[in-house]
């Protein structure tokens, strides 16, 4: 369905402006919305789906400098990182191929969280709109 999204200035950047929507539909729109966006040129975005009954949530984020971030956000609002990602973070740390932290920092999308937070702080008291789907 079409979005009609409120555009106001965005202060953490000159010349930039910034749109807010909270939105509900089914599982797994998130991506969908994610990719979409990704078409754009120059955006900045984060599309976070709650968890639902028997189906985990996810977490996209995107940068023109970082490209994209995507991560499994459990019923509790954690990042759930698989097992093998962390076993060949651990197995590169100790072949001496990674510095353990930065690797799970690379996994808990820090590097997306430090440049997007400036826009989060800019946001605040600016307009949100719903947005429902018909099911």
């Amino acid at each position: 369905m079409p979005v009609d999204l409120t555009w106001t200035p965005q202060p953490a950047a000159p010349n930039v402006v910034r749109a807010q929507a909270e939105w509900e539909g089914r599982p797994g729109i998130a991506a969908a919305i994610a990719s979409s966006l990704m078409g754009w040129q120059r955006i900045r975005f984060e599309v976070t789906e709650d968890a639902s009954p028997g189906v985990d949530g996810s977490r996209y984020a995107y940068t023109p400098t970082l490209g994209a971030f995507h991560a499994v956000v459990g019923a509790t609002g954690d990042f759930l990182i698989p097992e093998d990602r962390l076993r060949t973070a651990m197995m590169m740390a100790a072949q001496g191929r990674c510095v353990l932290e930065e690797e799970l920092d690379k996994l808990l999308g820090r590097a997306w969280d430090e440049e997007l937070e400036p826009f989060r702080y800019a946001g605040d008291g600016a307009p949100v709109r719903w947005l429902h789907a018909a099911v």
